[in-house]
């Protein structure tokens, strides 16, 4: 196999091969959801949407897009804070129950919940992560070694969780952040991720020493995979806030409409 990666110029460590770290991730995620649940009554679609956000983290951090990303293409990576930040952390809000949460809603993890996922406080907290894990020295410090790659994805998925909390989660209730609010929140966020995409997508240089001087793959220069990974970041993110704010003014109309049948009758 390897000789075969050097006759087409793919490096070995793009092939296939087990993530065993991902896969005891995955495990416990799947046990801690066990866990958590016991006791309360989940719905089909609660758990399908959890599986779906665990299968979400899964493909972004196992191989192949856990290889190229770790030190390949920049537009991979990319690909992967969309899956890791973005696309799974709703579907694992959305498959807890309301019960399980209430009954584990007390202690100072709580306190300490309750105040990140402040809508104001979640909406700079996310974004300063964003910025901060696109800052190339950050990068490449970090993408040298396993361990701050590791760091990096758990970043993305916890800001992502604190982002995606008071949009998604039943609780605590927010009467001050209704359907509306919602909304403007999602597309301020569009709005603020505008910068990271504007210095990756018209940076005149590469700006990461790590994906500069990897091994090429494809005919893609440096520069060329760097302004794909801000065009990802501008088009898929703002697909994924501004089809999220069409669900939210979707079930605002809905509810709307239920309480005014409710009200007539």
């Amino acid at each position: 196999m390897q000789w075969w990666c050097a006759a087409q110029g793919v490096p070995w460590s793009w092939t296939w091969q087990a993530y065993p770290g991902v896969w005891l991730f995955v495990a416990l995620l799947v046990l801690a959801y066990a866990r958590l649940t016991r006791g309360t009554s989940t719905t089909r679609r609660q758990r399908v949407w959890f599986g779906t956000g665990v299968l979400l983290l899964w493909a972004a951090l196992d191989w192949p897009l856990g290889a190229l990303g770790a030190g390949y293409l920049a537009s991979i990576h990319m690909v992967q804070f969309l899956l890791i930040a973005l696309l799974a952390p709703p579907l694992l809000i959305a498959g807890l129950p309301r019960d399980a949460l209430v009954r584990r809603s007390r202690g100072p993890a709580v306190g300490v919940l309750r105040f990140l996922t402040r809508p104001v406080v979640a909406l700079l907290a996310f974004h300063a992560i964003v910025i901060a894990t696109h800052w190339p020295a950050l990068v490449d410090a970090l993408m040298s070694s396993q361990l701050g790659s590791l760091v990096l994805d758990m970043a993305w998925l916890i800001g992502g969780l604190v982002f995606w909390w008071p949009v998604v989660s039943p609780i605590p209730h927010r009467p001050r952040f209704p359907f509306g609010a919602r909304i403007g929140y999602l597309i301020v966020s569009t709005v603020l991720m505008t910068l990271p995409y504007v210095f990756l997508t018209f940076a005149r240089l590469p700006f990461y020493a790590t994906y500069e001087l990897a091994p090429p793959v494809g005919m893609l220069s440096a520069g060329e995979d760097q302004r794909i990974a801000g065009l990802i970041m501008r088009i898929g993110g703002g697909a994924i806030l501004w089809s999220a704010a069409g669900v939210l003014f979707w079930l605002w109309y809905r509810s709307e409409n239920e309480l005014e049948r409710s009200s007539v009758a």
